[in-house]
C-alpha cells in the first residue's frame, strides 16, 4: 500500500475502512463567516482551508494537528463569493469566482489579492486546471471564461445555449466537462473547446462534477437524488450511488480515490465505497450541505451546511465543520 504524502495509508479493506470511521467520526464545527458559507477547499499541501461565503469575504485557516486556526480574512469582493478553487500544485494560491462579476487570486502566504480579473456576468463557479495554466469561470448567463493563469487575463469565452451547472477539468488539463439541466456531461477538448462527447448521464438535471485526484473516475451527482461514478477512459458509467433522496449538490473523492461524499438537503453526508459502491459511514447534519471537501491526504472532510431555521439557530449562520477525528 502506498503512504501518503503525510503518512496516513489508504485502507483497502472495507470492513477496515467501516471500522476505521466507527472511530474517526467526530465534528468539531468553526465559526468561519456572519453568514452561509458557499464554498470550501483545502490548499494541495493540506495545510490551510478556504472558505466563501456570501457575506463577501474569503476565510482561510491553518489545519494544526487536528484543529483549524483562523489565520486571514480576505476581504475584496463586493458581491457574494461563491465558489473557490485553490492551484493544483502552488500551496498559496486560491481563485474565487464571485456574483460581482471579478474573479480574484490570492495569495494565503503574503495575505495579498495578487489580482482581479473583470469578467462578463456574475459567476457562480470555477475550475482551475490541474497543470496550473487556466482558470475556468462560469456565470448566471452560461457563459464560460478562459483565463490565462499567468498574465490574469480572459483568452476565451465560449457561451453555451443551455443551462450550465458545474465545469471541471481532466487530470491531463486537456478535457474540460460541464454539467447541465438537461441531465448531460459535455466533454470539450482544450484549448480547442471542440466538441467530443455528450454523455446521457441522468434523467434530471446534472448538478455537480469531480473528478478523482488519481485521474480513474469522475462522479456527477444530480435532481434526481442519484450520483453516478464514471470511468474517465471509457466514459462508462461503474456504478451508481441510491442512498440521498434529495437532489445532490456536491461531491468529493478522498485523496486515494477509494472514498466519495455526496450531500443534498438530505441530513447526512454520505460517504461511498467507489469499489462496490457499498456505504463506509455517514455523517449526520441538521440542514442542507452545500459544500464538501475531502483532505488531500488524509481522511479528513470539511464541509458547510444551509443556515438553520431563525431565529433559534441563527447564530450558527456562517459557521464550517470538519469530520472524521478521532473519538478517543
Amino acid at each position: 500500500m502506498k503512504e501518503s504524502k503525510q503518512g496516513q495509508t489508504p485502507i483497502e479493506d472495507l470492513q477496515e475502512l467501516r471500522n476505521y470511521f466507527a472511530s474517526h467520526n467526530v465534528v468539531r464545527e468553526y465559526i468561519a463567516h456572519t453568514s452561509k458559507v458557499h464554498s470550501v477547499g483545502w490548499s494541495c499541501d493540506g495545510r490551510r482551508l478556504a472558505s466563501g461565503s456570501f457575506d463577501k469575504t474569503v476565510v482561510i485557516f491553518n489545519l494544526e494537528r487536528n484543529r483549524l486556526v483562523q489565520d486571514f480574512v480576505f476581504r475584496g469582493h463586493t458581491g457574494s463569493v461563491d465558489q473557490l478553487c485553490w492551484h493544483a500544485s502552488h500551496p498559496d494560491l486560491l481563485s474565487t469566482a464571485s456574483g460581482d462579476k471579478s474573479v480574484r487570486i490570492w495569495d494565503a502566504r503574503s495575505h495579498k489579492c495578487a489580482a482581479a480579473i473583470s469578467t462578463k456576468g456574475e459567476n457562480i463557479n470555477i475550475a482551475w486546471s490541474p497543470n496550473g495554466s487556466t482558470i475556468a469561470v462560469g456565470n448566471k448567463e452560461d457563459l464560460v471564461s478562459f483565463i490565462d493563469a499567468r498574465n490574469y487575463k480572459v483568452v476565451t469565452e465560449e457561451q453555451f445555449n443551455f443551462e450550465v451547472n458545474e465545469i471541471s477539468w481532466n487530470s491531463t488539463s486537456d478535457l474540460f466537462f460541464l454539467t447541465n439541466g438537461l441531465g448531460c456531461v459535455h466533454i470539450l477538448t482544450y484549448p480547442s473547446l471542440e466538441l467530443q462527447t455528450v454523455l446521457k448521464a441522468h434523467p434530471g438535471t446534472c448538478i455537480c462534477i469531480e473528478h478523482e485526484p488519481t485521474g480513474r473516475y469522475f462522479a456527477t451527482g444530480s435532481a434526481d437524488a442519484l450520483v453516478s461514478l464514471w470511468d474517465v477512459n471509457e466514459l462508462a458509467c461503474l456504478r451508481v450511488f441510491s442512498r440521498l433522496e434529495w437532489p445532490v449538490r456536491t461531491l468529493s473523492f478522498s485523496f486515494d480515490g477509494r472514498l466519495l461524499a455526496s450531500a443534498s438537503e438530505d441530513h447526512i453526508i454520505d460517504i461511498g465505497d467507489t469499489e462496490t459502491g457499498e456505504k463506509v459511514a455517514e455523517i449526520p447534519v441538521q440542514a442542507a450541505t452545500f459544500t464538501v471537501a475531502w483532505h488531500p491526504s488524509r481522511y479528513l472532510i470539511a464541509f458547510a451546511c444551509e443556515d438553520k431555521e431563525p431565529p433559534e439557530r441563527k447564530r450558527d449562520a456562517g459557521n464550517l465543520k470538519l469530520w472524521g477525528l478521532s473519538s478517543s
